[in-house]
């Protein structure tokens, strides 16, 4: 789509803007800018008469954002945020382009990173951004290309591409798998049960998965964790049981560091998956159309082999 250049205003009016909203103060982005107070002042004027309307409302000697001075300022400071995250990434690497991609942490620590490699083998000339995210963002507001996400395939003013499903176990330490000696679903009821903030109804799912009617209909206590690693970490300190992705934890279940407290047990799938989620905008962007690529062969060939072993 071309642009139109009457609705594209100087760089400058929009830098001065940007940092005059973010200070409420045309002197203080004055000193930011190196300019003088009467500049800046000169420059949002010069910006408010080619939109229209006033973007701040002076009071004496303050300033402050109009309604609309708002909203046009989270656009502007997203904007200028991207410029400049392709700006670095452009100068990093100027032969083949980055891609900024937000990670689920364990998903992205266990799974993904030790992928990486065959990806930059296979696309030298790209390179990936890492930044954490824990849920669902605005992609307009953050200088962000893609994200990984679990969950339903729903996240609005993005485009999602399905990656693979789960399965979670019970697990927890071998010395509390021996102390309570589990053998049904219901003496998980006896030991602290570890939860993960993002999947707050993960134990009563589960419980109803094995046909367990205690636990059922009502609110299952236990410890909370935001992240899977943590709660890993407390299940192998002996501090109780979590109900984790098997992928996730092959590491510990080989060492021995976590057991599945119900082997025996078949294991339940998730209903949520993992997804790649991007903006529509950036849809034809190379770096990313290479990514998707790559990632869903990569989560094909994991979940059609690393799974069945």
């Amino acid at each position: 789509m071309q642009l139109s250049r009457r609705f594209l205003p100087p760089m400058s009016l929009l830098c001065a803007f940007e940092a005059s909203a973010r200070h409420q103060s045309f002197t203080a982005a004055a000193a930011e800018l190196h300019l003088t107070q009467s500049a800046v002042s000169r420059q949002i004027r010069a910006l408010e008469e080619r939109l229209g309307t006033e973007l701040f409302v002076r009071e004496r000697q303050t300033v402050r954002l109009s309604a609309a001075g708002q909203a046009y300022a989270q656009e502007i400071r997203a904007a200028l945020v991207r410029i400049s995250h392709a700006t670095l990434g452009f100068r990093t690497n100027p032969q083949g382009g980055s891609l900024n991609l937000a990670i689920l942490p364990t998903f992205g620590t266990r799974w993904l990173a030790p992928r990486l490699p065959q990806f930059f083998s296979a696309h030298p000339g790209i390179t990936i951004n890492l930044t954490t995210r824990l849920s669902q963002f605005d992609f307009q507001l953050e200088a962000v290309d893609a994200a990984i996400h679990f969950g339903l395939p729903n996240w609005p003013g993005a485009e999602l591409e399905f990656l693979m499903s789960e399965t979670v176990v019970p697990a927890c330490s071998p010395e509390m798998a021996a102390q309570y000696g589990f053998a049904r679903p219901e003496d998980l009821l006896r030991a602290p049960l570890l939860h993960l903030a993002s999947r707050h109804d993960a134990w009563q799912r589960w419980m109803a998965s094995q046909g367990c009617q205690s636990g059922q209909g009502s609110e299952i206590q236990g410890m909370l964790f935001d992240q899977f690693a943590t709660a890993a970490q407390a299940a192998m300190a002996g501090v109780g049981v979590a109900l984790l992705p098997k992928f996730l934890i092959t590491r510990e279940l080989q060492t021995g560091g976590l057991v599945q407290a119900l082997p025996q047990l078949p294991e339940m799938e998730s209903a949520e998956r993992y997804y790649l989620a991007w903006p529509t905008s950036r849809a034809a962007y190379p770096p990313l159309q290479a990514f998707r690529s790559w990632l869903q062969q990569a989560a094909q060939d994991f979940s059609t082999c690393d799974l069945g072993e």
